[in-house]
């Protein structure tokens, strides 16, 4: 197995890495300044678009958009002219509160999720899970999650695993036709880890990968949640993961710098990770498809 650097990006909080097969490009985010990154892992070039910080996440949507979650709206961004088309608000703002993590889902909608961090003891997190239809339609379909992160589809598309980083906990939900969810259950607990569970990804034999944020390292649970595999990186703070690669069989870590809660300084810190020869292909990722009046 081998670990390398992509290059001498740094990013202060490196999120939502996304694979585009077509462009042979890897898509990221740095969260806390508000950046989009694509970069090619060969030479390690980058092109970057600026929004507005924070931002939570994004996905391709259709073949020249993205959808993004920025702190408490949903977007449609053109990289090639940088227009941005507002869709939806959450209808809660706070200081502390902000979209964070996001996937699509098959039918073509758009699944994130809220962070509530400083809260005190006992006090319910606002926000929670999201989701905006193929037309643009916002609606929450869960709340009580402190700290949202994965959220990650498993390959039978059935089941929606969603990180509640605040709790160190990893739920499965089980999902229907209509993105409804039900049946939370404990899938993983990472606290006897050392580290709450950030950024996820699956494998084709359904394992779910998270990166442990506190503990320098990520690791793999097998359908039934049980930990068996566990890689050591050369960062403090992991922070997201994505498979790529021509046969999806890279694994792409992103890291945190500072992050405003997490902070280091060693050579490697902020950077993007390449790791060859972990033994697993990645499950595909859906495009979103949403198009508001279609």
């Amino acid at each position: 197995m081998q670990i390398e650097r992509i290059g001498t990006l740094r990013a202060a909080l490196g999120e939502c890495p996304v694979w585009d097969a077509a462009g042979g490009q890897l898509w990221m985010a740095d969260c806390r300044k508000g950046l989009i990154l694509a970069v090619t892992p060969d030479s390690g070039r980058v092109q970057s678009w600026q929004l507005s910080a924070p931002l939570g996440s994004f996905a391709f949507n259709g073949e020249d958009e993205l959808v993004v979650a920025l702190k408490e709206s949903f977007a449609l961004f053109r990289p090639a002219d940088g227009s941005l088309r507002t869709l939806a608000d959450i209808g809660v703002s706070h200081p502390n509160l902000r979209l964070n993590d996001g996937t699509p889902l098959p039918d073509g909608s758009f699944v994130a999720g809220t962070m509530h961090i400083y809260r005190e003891a006992g006090e319910a997190p606002l926000g929670g899970l999201y989701r905006l239809d193929t037309r643009g339609t916002l609606a929450r379909i869960a709340q009580g999650i402190g700290v949202v992160n994965g959220p990650a589809l498993h390959p039978d598309g059935t089941h929606l695993h969603v990180c509640d980083s605040a709790a160190r906990t990893i739920y499965r939900y089980r999902m229907d036709a209509q993105a409804g969810l039900s049946g939370r259950e404990v899938f993983a607990d990472t606290d006897a880890l050392g580290s709450a569970p950030d950024g996820c990804c699956f494998d084709r034999d359904g394992g779910l990968w998270t990166a442990l944020v506190h503990a320098g390292a990520v690791v793999r649970f097998d359908r039934d949640g049980k930990l068996d595999r566990r890689i050591d990186v050369p960062v403090a703070h992991p922070a997201s993961l994505c498979f790529g690669g021509d046969d999806l069989t890279d694994l792409y870590v992103t890291s945190i710098s500072d992050s405003g809660r997490l902070s280091a300084n060693g050579p490697l810190d902020g950077a993007l990770l390449r790791i060859r020869g972990a033994g697993y292909a990645g499950a595909p990722r859906p495009r979103c498809a949403i198009r508001p009046g279609a």
